[in-house]
């Protein structure tokens, strides 16, 4: 029953590369969670198995972007990289291998596949029309010209493939096209491109959809369409000015970021394996290996068409499966800033635990491209009646009663047959949704089993008879426990930090699918405590923190009539407006300082400073040579600004008790006591000042 029949292969999983010109949000990530519960089950169950990404890090944005901030693309796409690389850590995303597709290997592939198509005849080149910008002066790629979709007329769409109805066209089908940069009418202009002949593999590629049971009926239905409606060649290059590969022979030709992008999966494969001696053939060049693609729907065009196409003709196996997902919709709505419903992945981590939205979404997640719905008052229920209460709260009562009354010891286990058979066929359901990416079910029965535990524990009331039948009662406990040490085993692709800490309590570790059963016995457990709250107890037992931070708005700047180096501040804290003296004269302007957003103390005992009152005080790093405000771009006047698990003091501060408290800089951040300073919509920046700086 517990076994898991394992395929005995090399098994390779990827997500889709996130774009390295801006933060991973709430979005992106129910594509890296839901792959990253396959990957962890699949490891838990014995199999072979490698989880590797990269950020896309080509193409005219990267080029644009890092033109934008006055910085060159690579440092653009190493800053991006680090932030990535940050908060997939802290959602714990499980890569193996996480890449950037501006490396040596891709390069390497990206011209083998490039010679190799050459070779059989897939490529050729020809004039074709390109959109211009006059007032650019640039050739426009097709996430730089907007206009209506020549399909089904659909505005304000890009000129590759239209997010209404997944059509895929040139940027001069485009109908009223206009440029993204400028918003001028662009022009016509001739230009020799290569071209890669897709429709040269219309038959493989359907034969391929037939042939292959794994890929999801509505996915090849609208494939199907497509090669039916016949399949235009792919304009594989793009002119200068660009971010990426040169075409060999080339001098102003650059390879589309579409034909490197998905080479980037090789590319990534390659870089791991040869820190861990394999070899990547092994999973790209191999009829045994299985290669699973972890897709939103708005790229299924590129992965079911495009991509196979490029392996089919360059030698390279086949996706076993492309799991296509829906988009994430915010309480009903498409995500939006307007709205306050567009979340960063850092933005959701200064209020909730990550494994929190882990939950969440493994709870609508099936093999489906649905959209599903992130509704906050759901989110707020399911944490705190399905987590907290039922799972968090049965296996905490298990163990602190056990902990209490048997000092942490199980020996025998009651013998209930009809509850372990129940158990045993739930566990059997949940291999099999854990396999099938039906994640809404695994929820469920892991519930249900939880829920199974409680009842068992309640009905036997085992705090009344162990006055009774203290033996009985410890066979209780130990059953029990053996259901909490399974459904530790259960969850753990789902929250992967609650499953090892619950073992921890266990005195277990290192815990695999074939560690679920009931034989646990002659054991000794450790610690217990609370692993998961609800929400507003988590909320109410933060710790306090001596200052209450606000954004404030720098409104006029005046000189200090008796002091040369400090200046007279007004601000506005939204619902009122201060009077502040700083000491920036000689450190910024008074324009550098107009209309500045910043970070003020407003709890700070007023004091008088060379004769003139200063309400509070604005914070600053101090390096020694330069000093550098605190600043935010996207929060409002008046909003809070904390260290994620404290909550800012009303009471008044006196400038001695102020000094006691230690904040530094790291990396341009505020910490304290390793928790970075922020607000509900950004994290706080220091300007200027070096690493180890003192705020004051």
């Amino acid at each position: 029953m517990t076994k898991f029949k394992t395929s005995n292969r090399k098994i390779l999983v990827t997500s889709a590369l996130p774009y390295a010109n801006g933060p991973v949000h709430c979005g992106h990530l129910v594509e890296y969670i839901q792959t990253d519960i396959f990957v962890r089950f699949l490891r838990l169950t014995g199999e072979d198995v490698i989880y590797v990404c990269a950020d896309d890090a080509h193409g005219a944005p990267i080029e644009i972007k890092a033109s934008e901030l006055g910085i060159k693309p690579e440092q653009l796409i190493a800053d991006v990289y680090k932030e990535h690389t940050h908060d997939f850590k802290d959602f714990l995303i499980s890569f193996d291998n996480y890449y950037t597709t501006n490396s040596p290997e891709n390069k390497h592939y990206s011209d083998l596949i490039f010679r190799k198509l050459n070779e059989k005849g897939f490529i050729y080149t020809k004039d074709i029309e390109v959109t211009y910008c006059e007032y650019c002066k640039r050739t426009l790629p097709d996430r730089y010209v907007k206009g209506k979709c020549p399909k089904c007329s659909a505005p304000d769409q890009y000129g590759d493939v239209c997010e209404n109805c997944n059509a895929a066209y040139k940027t001069i089908d485009l109908i009223e096209p206009y440029c993204t940069i400028c918003k001028n009418k662009p022009i016509r202009k001739s230009s020799k491109h290569y071209f890669f002949k897709l429709s040269k593999f219309s038959k493989k590629l359907e034969s391929w959809l037939k042939r292959n049971k794994n890929l999801q009926p509505e996915i090849k239905n609208f494939v199907f369409n497509w090669i039916k409606n016949g399949l235009e060649d792919w304009n594989i290059s793009r002119d200068g000015p660009y971010f990426g590969f040169k075409i060999p022979g080339e001098e102003d030709k650059y390879y589309y970021v579409w034909l490197d992008a998905p080479i980037g999966y090789i590319a990534s494969t390659e870089n791991y394996c040869k820190k861990n001696g394999l070899k990547a053939e092994d999973y790209w060049n191999s009829k045994t290996s299985r290669i699973y693609h972890f897709i939103g729907k708005d790229i299924i065009y590129f992965h079911f068409l495009f991509w196979p196409a490029m392996l089919l003709g360059s030698g390279f196996e086949l996706p076993h499966d492309i799991v296509v997902h829906g988009f994430l919709t915010v309480n009903g709505e498409k995500m939006s800033k307007s709205r306050g419903t567009f979340f960063t992945a850092r933005e959701f981590l200064q209020k909730y635990n990550a494994e929190y939205l882990r939950f969440y979404y493994a709870s609508l997640l099936s093999k489906t491209m649905s959209d599903i719905d992130l509704s906050f008052d759901d989110f707020r229920k399911k944490i705190n009646n399905e987590l907290a209460a039922n799972i968090g709260n049965f296996c905490y009562r298990v163990l602190n009663f056990l902990n209490k009354n048997f000092d942490g010891e199980i020996k025998e286990i009651d013998k209930n047959k009809e509850l372990t058979k129940e158990i045993n066929e739930k566990i059997k359901n949940i291999g099999k949704n854990y396999y099938n990416l039906n994640f809404i079910e695994v929820v469920k029965d892991v519930l249900h089993i939880s829920s199974l535990g409680n009842k068992y524990f309640q009905e036997n009331e085992p705090w009344k008879l162990i006055n009774e039948d203290k033996a009985k009662v410890h066979k209780i406990l130990g059953l029990c426990v053996n259901i909490v040490k399974n459904l530790s085993i259960l969850i753990e692709p789902i929250l992967p930090s609650f499953s090892l800490d619950l073992q921890k309590q266990l005195n277990l570790e290192n815990l695999k699918w074939q560690n679920i059963n009931f034989k646990l016995k002659n054991h000794k457990i450790g610690k217990d405590d609370i692993l998961i709250k609800k929400m507003e107890e988590a909320e109410a037992e933060k710790q306090e923190f001596p200052l209450n931070l606000k954004v404030a708005k720098i409104l006029e700047i005046r000189e200090h009539p008796n002091a040369d180096k400090l200046y007279i501040l007004d601000i506005d804290l939204g619902n009122e407006k201060r009077q502040l003296v700083g000491g920036l004269k000689g450190y910024y302007s008074m324009d550098e300082l107009k209309n500045k957003r910043i970070i003020v103390v407003t709890n700070l005992k007023y004091a008088k400073l060379r004769g003139v009152e200063s309400q509070g005080m604005l914070l600053a790093g101090d390096d020694g040579a330069n000093v550098g405000l605190l600043t935010v771009d996207e929060s409002n006047t008046g909003d809070k600004v904390y260290f994620e698990g404290y909550k800012n003091s009303t009471k008044e501060l006196g400038f001695d008790d102020f000094l006691k408290i230690k904040m530094t800089v790291q990396n341009s951040r505020v910490y304290f006591e390793n928790k970075e300073l922020k607000t509900d919509k950004e994290i706080v920046k220091v300007e200027k000042v070096k690493d180890g700086a003192r705020v004051r």
